[in-house]
């Protein structure tokens, strides 16, 4: 599936078209992988609507990506043909740079992401640099699998950064993919620790409830106590400003977001500090997700173990998953399978 131009889903719902495309060649140091499911994030409605556009159309999207390596480019040694792996929104960094050496590639200058700065996962062969291919556990099935690659990992970046201990309060701003895996790593790491859930559906704070929350309600109702850290994974500014209001004194809110949509940015004038700020609050942003947390969190997965709810979709109804999320259908996870 190939995104070709740049379009609003209210207008456009079919805005990928699949296409034949040449089959790609791993070139040294990749692998070629067959891919057999291929989770939905956001972040493609991010790409197709223009709010984090690709650097070139068309585009193959898909970051959430497993299958088994079908050939090895000239000089890869890491993996074996046959090998299940995982690709995650991390593509490629230069490797040299202070953050590279440090294990936060997330954050090198030369950071590309699959999906977007290179061909992704909604495809039958993805190409992809062998560091970056990372091993799936067998305690997961292929599209079980797909979302701890991005929703999961992130997920995982993020609640490490909130910096809890057992026992504090989490909160939990928006309830989709990457949350209801926050909520489930949160409930096995710290058993004490109350997970409040602010989500806009009803829908989603039933199944916020249904695994485990402690609370939940809308954005803007009150919990039944402040959060000592808060993970905004939503894709507006309100939410967080109403998560600040709701931190205790030297609280942590965690942005979770590629972006903020500008139609809501006048919020962030709407900022007190007294209100907002004092105490000793602070804000922290994730960004991207680095090669360590994938590796991590799909260890840390399969030992608890977190297992994602799912909704399957073939890859050729890749717009009709795209649309569910744009319209706030999510119970989970969406996860593209090929049937091959």
């Amino acid at each position: 599936m190939i995104l070709r131009r740049l379009c609003d889903l209210d207008r456009c719902e079919e805005p990928l078209e699949p296409v034949e495309l040449p089959d790609p060649e791993p070139g040294p140091g990749e692998v070629l992988v067959r891919v057999a499911a291929c989770g939905v994030c956001h972040t493609e409605l991010d790409e197709i609507e223009g709010r984090a556009p690709p650097p070139r159309l068309p585009v193959v999207p898909g970051h959430q990506a497993v299958g088994r390596i079908e050939r090895l480019g000239p000089g890869a040694r890491r993996h074996a043909s046959g090998d299940r792996v995982g690709v995650g929104w991390i593509y490629s960094a230069c490797g040299e740079c202070r953050f590279c050496r440090a294990g936060d590639d997330n954050l090198c200058s030369a950071f590309r992401a699959t999906g977007r700065d290179a061909d992704g996962g909604y495809a039958e062969l993805l190409r992809v640099p062998e560091r970056y291919a990372f091993p799936i556990p067998e305690r997961f099935g292929d599209a079980e699998a797909a979302p701890l690659l991005c929703a999961g990992a992130v997920g995982y970046r993020s609640l490490r950064l909130a910096g809890i201990r057992d026992g504090m309060r989490l909160g939990l701003t928006g309830f989709g993919a990457s949350g209801h895996l926050v909520l489930k790593m949160a409930r096995s790491r710290y058993p004490r620790s109350p997970v409040f859930v602010f989500a806009r559906t009803a829908e989603e704070r039933a199944f916020a409830l249904e695994i485990g929350a402690a609370w939940s309600g809308d954005i803007g109702d009150e919990p039944p106590g402040e959060c000592d850290a808060i993970i905004d994974t939503t894709p507006v500014w309100r939410p967080a400003v109403e998560a600040l209001e709701r931190l205790a004194p030297g609280g942590r809110l965690v942005i979770n977001a590629i972006r903020k949509e500008d139609a809501d940015k006048g919020s962030l004038l709407d900022i007190e500090y007294e209100r907002h700020l004092w105490m000793e609050k602070e804000i922290k942003s994730v960004a991207n997700v680095a090669g360590r947390d994938i590796e991590e969190f799909l260890r840390l997965a399969a030992a608890i173990p977190i297992i994602p709810e799912i909704e399957i979709f073939p890859l050729e109804e890749a717009n009709r998953a795209l649309l569910e999320i744009r319209k706030r259908r999510i119970r989970g996870a969406k996860v593209l399978v090929t049937g091959k």
